[in-house]
């Protein structure tokens, strides 16, 4: 076993770790950090139309109380409000870093950074790179840390973090390319592992969206909070069926395209009269699912997005991954037809419950930050916010866990703890591999949560999802794959089931006890929005099982009160 000693460990090479990592770094601590994919392959690059921030550059009259207001009224009212406000103040200066970093912005005729519309913002708002603006990020943050000479260990999988008197201790991770495992000892760890997507069936997640580091903290008394908010993109693709729900970001509604149901008819005009297209996530998906299920919908199962009459010059310019994406996949050409979407699995708004200032956990020296961290979001993300909130709250991260780090002791992780955890990993080999297969119960586990846990949920529909989480995590146990520790996908796939199945059991008891639509949680036996349930969700690991509470959320400052123009309940 290989022994590694760091100030402070960063697990998750997106957006949130690598920048959590650049804040530490900079701040004198000494950094490592662990991704389970390569460097530069994370599902930060799928974030494709912009970075939220008040810049100001195209609407004047933006600034961050805007942004925040926008924020909040998205979020339905859960978000922590702190957060929200942390994130409209600080998401501009963290664009203009990233500028000076070397990252290249679509520019206005005056030469300052373009913003283009999005979905439930007042202005607009979204700074991007045509539609690749998650991989200009990832590429420039990557550049910064190769720079600063950052350790970082890609294609290892952290199996286990240690914790003892509710203080970490380390973690240990298993590198694929060797079969070795690594025994980290860290003063403090940063989760950075993004959200839990891939356990739906349907989605726009990349295969590392597994929820490795929900699992991870929840495992060593970690809070979760929000985790029945579940954000489902209004437009994923539908066709061919080897693409379907791959993203087709919210920019070509930005940029104008419009929404069409099998009739012809833009039907947002009737859910959404004002904002149309532009109307929040939740209620435009909530429309697409409608116009299908009365039979509006398209043969392949979706509606018209239609972008063609904005002419082919303008769409290979502002959205050339669109154009390549339903050329290649689809043989469909965007600038002469329409494309077919339907909700896709997009955004895990719930997540580990953090500190605003700190992003600190409740166990001592842990941190987490991204789609891992929850409480910014509330009950439904604003687009384009992500990628403020891993640059915002990475930023902090770094800055907390280096303060904390620094003035603490290196813990130990005992050879003792590291042998039982390599056992228990090697455990899942086996000669004959008779065992339940991982890939089939990760196929059940999705097939489950995409039938009861879906955009219209009931209680009859999350019982029986909740059962049948219970019955897979006792076959879980006795999971067996053939092969040994190198490059093994099997174990891999044993090993995610575990967390997957902690976030599916946490999302499913969560919207169960939500008795109320709010936000992306919509129930169709509780079809209105309760003061009763102005509550945030917050899960824990009992002495047996998964334990429940609700948190009144924090009352918001007459100061912050006055910048929202709507009625809280409405």
């Amino acid at each position: 076993m290989h022994r590694v000693e760091c100030d402070i460990l960063v697990i998750g090479a997106g957006g949130a770790g690598l920048r959590a990592a650049i804040a530490a770094c900079d701040a004198g601590a000494r950094v490592v950090v662990v991704s389970k994919s390569l460097l530069g392959k994370a599902h930060t690059v799928m974030a494709e139309g912009g970075i939220a921030a008040s810049l100001g550059n195209v609407d004047g009259k933006d600034d961050w109380q805007a942004h925040f207001a926008d924020t909040i009224i998205e979020g339905a009212y859960l978000s922590d409000w702190r957060m929200a406000e942390i994130l409209a103040k600080e998401a501009a200066e963290r664009v203009y870093e990233l500028e000076r970093y070397g990252a290249l912005f679509d520019r206005t005729q005056d030469g300052r950074i373009m913003q283009r519309a999005f979905g439930g913002h007042t202005y607009r708002r979204l700074c991007h790179v045509g539609d690749k603006t998650g991989l200009e990020l990832l590429r420039t943050l990557e550049d910064q840390v190769l720079h600063r000479d950052i350790e970082v260990m890609d294609e290892t999988y952290v199996t286990k973090i240690f914790a003892r008197n509710g203080r970490i201790q380390g973690a240990i991770g298993l590198q694929m390319k060797t079969g070795r495992f690594v025994a980290f000892e860290a003063k403090a760890i940063i989760i950075a592992t993004g959200g839990c997507g891939r356990v739906y069936k349907v989605t726009s997640n990349s295969w590392e969206s597994t929820a490795d580091g929900i699992g991870l903290a929840y495992n060593i008394g970690a809070e979760l909070m929000d985790m029945e908010m579940v954000q489902f993109h209004p437009t994923g693709m539908v066709y061919p069926p080897g693409a379907k729900g791959l993203l087709v970001t919210e920019g070509v509604r930005g940029e104008g395209g419009i929404l069409l149901n099998s009739k012809g008819e833009r039907f947002m005009e009737r859910y959404a009269p004002e904002r149309k297209e532009l109307a929040a996530r939740d209620i435009v998906a909530r429309a697409i699912y409608k116009e299908i299920e009365e039979g509006r919908g398209t043969a392949h199962g979706g509606v018209y997005l239609d972008i063609s009459h904005l002419g082919e010059a303008f769409i290979k310019h502002k959205l050339p991954s669109m154009y390549s994406q339903f050329r290649q996949f689809a043989d469909v050409d965007i600038t002469k037809e329409a494309m077919e979407v339907a909700p896709t699995v997009h955004y895990q708004m719930g997540g580990i419950r953090t500190d605003p200032e700190t992003a600190a956990t409740n166990i001592d020296g842990l941190f987490a930050a991204g789609e891992a961290a929850g409480g910014l979001h509330g009950g439904n993300r604003l687009g384009g916010n992500s990628l403020a909130d891993i640059l915002v709250f990475g930023k902090r991260a770094g800055e907390a866990a280096s303060k904390h780090a620094l003035a603490s002791k290196l813990p130990e992780v005992s050879e003792a703890e590291a042998l039982q955890e390599t056992r228990r990993v090697s455990s899942y080999l086996g000669k004959s591999a008779k065992g339940p297969n991982p890939n089939a119960l990760i196929e059940e586990l999705r097939e489950s949560m995409e039938n009861g846990v879906g955009i219209i949920r009931d209680r009859s529909g999350l019982s029986k999802t909740l059962k049948e989480i219970s019955e897979l995590k006792s076959r879980q146990a006795q999971v067996r794959v053939p092969g040994t520790l190198v490059f093994n996908h099997g174990l891999l796939s044993a090993l995610a089931l575990e967390n997957m199945l902690v976030a599916c059991e946490a999302i499913t008891r969560s919207a169960l006890e939500r008795r109320e639509s709010r936000g992306a949680h919509w129930r169709s036996d509780f079809p209105r929005k309760s003061r009763r349930w102005h509550v945030n969700m917050v899960c824990f690991k009992g002495a047996h099982s998964m334990k429940l509470r609700t948190v009144r959320v924090r009352p918001m400052p007459q100061r912050l009160k006055r910048l929202i123009k709507h009625e809280v309940y409405r």
